[in-house]
């Protein structure tokens, strides 16, 4: 008689290799965590003591501080555009027929699959073509272009299915696609607007290629990091940073992806 395998229970080898992934892809990140809190100089084991000067020592850098000023502004302006922008753009796509639907999805989701230095030289040649200054805005620009794809696939799940139904409910009563909006969309996508802005402000912040190429001489975070990595004495006070803005950007997408996930129908069985 052949036997027959339980669904229930555990892969052993499968939870092997999940538990080895995690491991190798967080473990790097344990370490800057660990090493923020090295009394020494040097990053090496065993800790030479353990203390919080660095923490501290953040506190008194001007040109941090500015540059965390820059990197708020830029994120706190690419999020809301962004989301703006995603708006009637995951509309759109949320709908069952649309010529070359397919090639759209391709090209939004282009920046996600497109290495940032080819997208940076890109958005730079641009801007230069187009004889704008480089500063903060059209590092704001970049990050829109980075953003939009995030922002879009939070909003498409709110968008499918039912709501569909709705706005067509609403077009049949006579109601004006405009007030279709704000009284029958608007309701059942607003958490997955909030859930977008706090996503793309998160990838925004960190932001890196955007802001090497088209900053100039108003530097972000992520640039006063790479600007400070010069200097092997300034290790340790990074690692703090890193540590700092790790942190703040894991709970900002905790939040996010438990708003995108409230309301939404659960999904049982395999994928379709």
């Amino acid at each position: 008689m052949a036997s027959v395998t339980n669904p229930q229970r555990p892969n052993r080898l499968l939870a092997f290799y999940a538990a080895f992934f995690v491991i190798f892809l967080y473990f790097p990140v344990f370490l800057i965590m660990i090493f923020s809190f090295n009394d020494g100089v040097y990053v090496s084991f065993p800790l030479t003591g353990v203390t919080l000067d660095w923490y501290v020592d953040l506190l008194n850098r001007e040109p941090l501080k500015q540059a965390f000023w820059n990197s708020l502004k830029v994120a706190s302006a690419a999020c809301v555009l962004s989301t703006i922008l995603a708006i009637p753009a995951a509309i759109a796509l949320s709908r069952p027929r649309i010529f070359g639907k397919k090639a759209l999805f391709g090209l939004v989701f282009l920046p996600l699959i497109l290495p940032g230095l080819v997208l940076g030289i890109a958005l730079l040649t641009l801007v230069t073509w187009l004889g704008l200054k480089l500063s903060l805005v059209t590092v704001t620009i970049g990050h829109v272009a980075i953003c939009l794809p995030f922002a879009i696939s939070v909003l498409l799940p709110r968008l499918e299915g039912g709501n569909l139904a709705l706005t067509e409910a609403s077009a049949d009563l006579g109601e004006g696609p405009w007030w279709t909006f704000w009284r029958v969309t608007f309701p059942t996508i607003r958490l997955g607007i909030l859930a977008s802005l706090l996503a793309t402000f998160s990838v925004s912040f960190d932001e890196f290629y955007m802001a090497f190429f088209l900053s100039g001489t108003d530097s972000t975070l992520p640039m006063y990091i790479w600007n400070q990595l010069r200097f092997p004495s300034e290790l340790p006070p990074l690692l703090a940073l890193a540590t700092l803005v790790l942190v703040v950007s894991s709970v900002l997408v905790f939040i996010s992806l438990r708003l995108a996930r409230i309301g939404l129908p659960v999904r049982t069985g395999g994928i379709r």
